[in-house]
């Protein structure tokens, strides 16, 4: 059972946006034990309306390249997890965070799709049939393997250069800083 209900979310969302008191008094006026999670049912009202409030009773499957989307928008971006999730229209940014951290431990392969479930008995001689025809699709497993090298670098880049237009822009705002005290000087 969820701790807090759909209408005691709504409720206490609602108050906060007719103005009856700040984030921290209204946690406290409704016993919650801290304001955080009052802070993310605001947001997540205010971006994608009441029904970010109800809880899912469904598992929401992502496709990999949506996976591979949003990890290489936080990593080329300076969203955080709940402003990123909120922008791809996720209720979850627990969600993007164990994607970023499982690509960043197992690389692309983390956010590949897996069989569920237990694997099947099978019997050894249907296994060494099976391998017998997996041996011409080596190629494609090769083709597989730079295609996500391929992709691992290309996110690597994106976050490289978002990485050096930031250091240039922040040069270029202590230059301007400097350029200011300079001027400052010669005129006094």
């Amino acid at each position: 059972m969820a701790k807090y209900s759909y209408e005691f979310k709504l409720e206490i969302v609602q108050a906060y946006l007719r103005g009856e008191g700040s984030i921290h008094y209204l946690a406290q006026k409704y016993g919650m034990p801290g304001d955080a999670p009052l802070k993310r049912w605001i947001r997540e009202y205010q971006e994608l309306g009441s029904e970010s409030l109800l809880r899912s009773r469904e598992k929401k499957q992502y496709s990999f390249e949506f996976k591979m989307h949003v990890v290489e928008l936080y990593l080329t971006t300076e969203l955080s997890y709940l402003e990123l999730a909120i922008q791809v229209g996720m209720k979850n940014s627990t969600t993007v965070a164990q994607w970023v951290s499982a690509y960043r431990k197992s690389g692309v392969e983390a956010l590949r799709p897996r069989p569920k479930g237990r694997r099947r008995n099978v019997d050894k001689k249907k296994i060494s049939k099976e391998l017998a025809k997996e041996l011409p699709d080596e190629k494609a497993k090769y083709l597989k393997q730079l295609e996500d090298e391929n992709l691992r670098l290309r996110i690597e880049n994106a976050f490289l250069k978002e990485l050096r237009r930031l250091r240039l822009e922040e040069e270029a705002q202590r230059t301007q800083r400097e350029l200011q005290a300079v001027s400052e000087e010669n005129s006094d």
